[in-house]
């Protein structure tokens, strides 16, 4: 499950590279570490072609995992002698959200596969955690870590995200995962991030019927990703000191 990654490039290349009409974003500093929950750019589909804009990882969670997280917070509340009105502990639950997507065939996840909320999620190198391996491991399609993309979701939503902040409403993105190939295996057996690597795939995946563009939910081939790092938690290899 990646819940780690890198862009460093800046955001002249990444919309050459994506053919971004419109950016909605100001001085887009390099993020050698994004964490969920946190802003970063995405590109996606807008009424004038494809925007460049930032958003929070992490889409709506699914309603039976609020439910639940619900119920537990209302019986902590109980057993402290507490009136809980469950409706409105229900619609004020905290939702940090969900990162990864791997069952699309889900109704919870359906009815954002269109093209409307399609986007792509620039990256650099991405992480994956082992422990026995050290920590965090990262991986890159080279050493120079180019620019790629995963394949993602994007809303907007009016939930609650943090306490603190109570409700509000935020464009969220999160990407696909599909089994891992053998470097990635290797490090986490259960997962990878779903990975366009070409100009062709980007394409299929923003504008294409969904049948067509989840044919692109697969692993990359072996020997295609490098480990590039090992045991930090930023990647920050071609940044200027």
């Amino acid at each position: 499950m990646c819940n780690l990654y890198s862009i460093t490039t800046n955001q002249a290349a990444i919309s050459a590279l994506f053919r971004v009409i419109n950016r909605y974003v100001g001085n887009l500093a390099p993020m050698p570490g994004v964490f969920p929950d946190y802003k970063a750019p995405i590109v996606r589909n807008g009424p004038g072609g494809r925007e460049l804009t930032t958003a929070r990882w992490g889409m709506p969670s699914s309603q039976h995992a609020l439910m639940e997280a619900t119920k537990k917070r209302a019986a902590k509340l109980e057993a402290k002698g507490k009136a809980v009105d469950f409706k409105e502990l229900l619609r004020m639950e905290p939702d940090g959200g969900t990162t990864n997507i791997r069952n699309v065939k889900s109704k919870h996840w359906t009815k954002w596969l269109g093209v409307e909320n399609r986007c792509v999620v620039p990256f650099n190198s991405f992480s994956e955690f082992n422990k026995a391996e050290g920590g965090d491991i990262w991986f890159a399609l080279d050493e120079s870590r180019p620019l790629a993309c995963f394949a993602g979701i994007c809303a907007s939503w009016t939930s609650v995200r943090k306490v603190k902040e109570g409700e509000t409403t935020n464009d969220l993105y999160a990407f696909l995962t599909t089994e891992p190939n053998a470097e990635v295996g290797a490090i986490h057996p259960k997962a990878m991030p779903v990975i366009l690597t070409s100009p062709d795939e980007v394409e299929t995946w923003m504008t294409a019927p969904p049948d067509e563009a989840l044919k692109l939910q697969r692993p990359l081939a072996d020997e295609t990703l490098k480990i590039v790092a090992r045991g930090v938690k930023e990647d920050t290899a071609g940044l200027a000191p």
